[in-house]
């Protein structure tokens, strides 16, 4: 199970005269944030479009490239939800819907859970996934959410 550690060693304060406003909202930052994480990761919009997977998402979730996700529904990107039974058989449309990443954007919430993620095109019974997602905001709006996988 990951774990998270934080530590701030200082108060990061704006020289006198910086502007306070953002250069970019924070959903442009999550995105390339994700983009370049080492961390298996995962950014969709509020129309549950990958905007942005990091490569070692992209292998965890048996995805291929970020390049072949980017911009594809994250349902229609090739990636396959089995359940935990024996037959591993895909989830339903009810059942995809309770992921930690479309729960966190339609609920504005934390969202965690297991998902079962089988490689297109095998009968393996797949691998187990811990998925913790958080809503990103922009406009004090859910944008889209932020989602971090580790292998169980």
């Amino acid at each position: 199970m990951a774990h998270v550690d934080l530590s701030l060693s200082e108060v990061f304060a704006p020289a006198a005269g910086t502007p306070t406003e953002q250069e970019s909202d924070n959903f442009e930052q999550w995105s390339s944030t994700v983009s370049h994480a080492a961390e298996p990761c995962l950014l969709i919009d509020a129309d549950t479009t990958v905007v942005a997977i990091s490569s070692s998402g992209c292998e965890l979730l048996c995805l291929g490239a970020p390049e072949d996700v980017i911009g594809r529904p994250l349902l229609d990107g090739g990636l396959r939800l089995v359940d935990f039974t024996a037959n591993s058989s895909e989830l339903t449309e009810q059942e995809t819907d309770k992921i930690p990443p479309l729960l966190a954007l339609h609920s504005g919430r934390l969202a965690r859970g297991l998902l079962r993620v089988q490689e297109p095109g095998t009968d393996a019974p797949g691998t187990t996934v811990d998925a913790i997602s958080t809503p990103v905001l922009a406009d004090d709006s859910v944008a889209g959410s932020l989602t971090f996988f580790s292998v169980v």
